[in-house]
């Protein structure tokens, strides 16, 4: 049976709300995508038979206790953990920090040892005329100028400190970016500071221009009524501008 008809002045029931996704008919629901490698983001270059880049000391810190968070906090995403282990680290006795840091100077005197050695194996040099070979060839074709403002890296990939060459979301991008971020709000501050040291000069230089326009106007106006002859009129600073004879003269 229909519903009956609603009676004069009652207030109308609310529309039904729109169907979801899931009840419209035909919906067809998207599968998400996944993140793939960034667009344009040119991967981290591995030295061929090279030695392994050393990591600093806060690294060490971060790929020793990340496995222990992510065994207590499973469902904690990576930035979290990240963040979590930066608080730690700031908090970290200085003796035990000193452990950390000592470790990576000592990884890193290794490494440049290793590195000078490689650098005079038969692979490194093998490697280094392929790059100058490819170098070359996009120099002559006009696009390797190009590549090196987009790319920021005018060197070869065989020397693996590019700053450009850091894969996303690790832990050397994360403390590159940390770095920039403060060189950006330090450069931030100066430009500050000089923006506030040119209004001040801009005032000064204003306030120096009003004067040197009083005086010209002071000064052409003596001058005129000196060559008039004037007996009254405004003078130089208080001094009367007429010579000595003309006041002999007139007595």
């Amino acid at each position: 049976p229909s519903p009956p008809p609603p009676r004069p002045g009652a207030p109308r029931p609310p529309p039904p709300p729109p169907p979801g996704p899931s009840q419209r008919r035909g919906a067809v629901l998207q599968p998400v995508k996944k993140r793939g490698w960034p667009k344009g983001k040119k991967r981290k270059k591995i030295l061929p038979n090279g030695p392994k880049a050393p990591v600093t000391g806060y690294v060490r810190f971060l790929n020793e206790r990340r496995e222990q968070i992510r065994t207590r906090h499973p469902d904690l995403p990576f930035p979290e953990i990240t963040k979590m282990l930066g608080a730690e680290w700031s908090k970290l006795q200085p003796a035990e920090k000193q452990r950390y840091l000592d470790e990576a100077e000592r990884e890193k005197q290794q490494y440049m040892r290793e590195l000078r050695a490689y650098q005079q194996s038969e692979a490194y040099k093998m490697c280094a005329e392929k790059l100058q070979e490819k170098k070359i060839k996009k120099e002559d074709s006009g696009s390797g100028l190009m590549n090196t403002l987009l790319n920021g890296h005018k060197g070869g990939d065989c020397d693996g400190f590019s700053t450009f060459d850091v894969p996303i979301f690790t832990e050397e991008f994360l403390d590159q970016n940390k770095a920039r971020e403060a060189e950006l709000r330090r450069l931030r501050k100066m430009n500050v500071a000089f923006e506030e040291q040119n209004a001040v000069l801009q005032r000064h230089t204003q306030s120096m221009s009003s004067a040197r326009e009083r005086l010209e106007t002071s000064y052409s106006r003596a001058a005129r009524w000196a060559f008039l002859g004037g007996s009254q009129g405004p003078g130089l600073g208080g001094i009367d501008p007429r010579p000595p004879s003309w006041h002999v003269w007139k007595c």
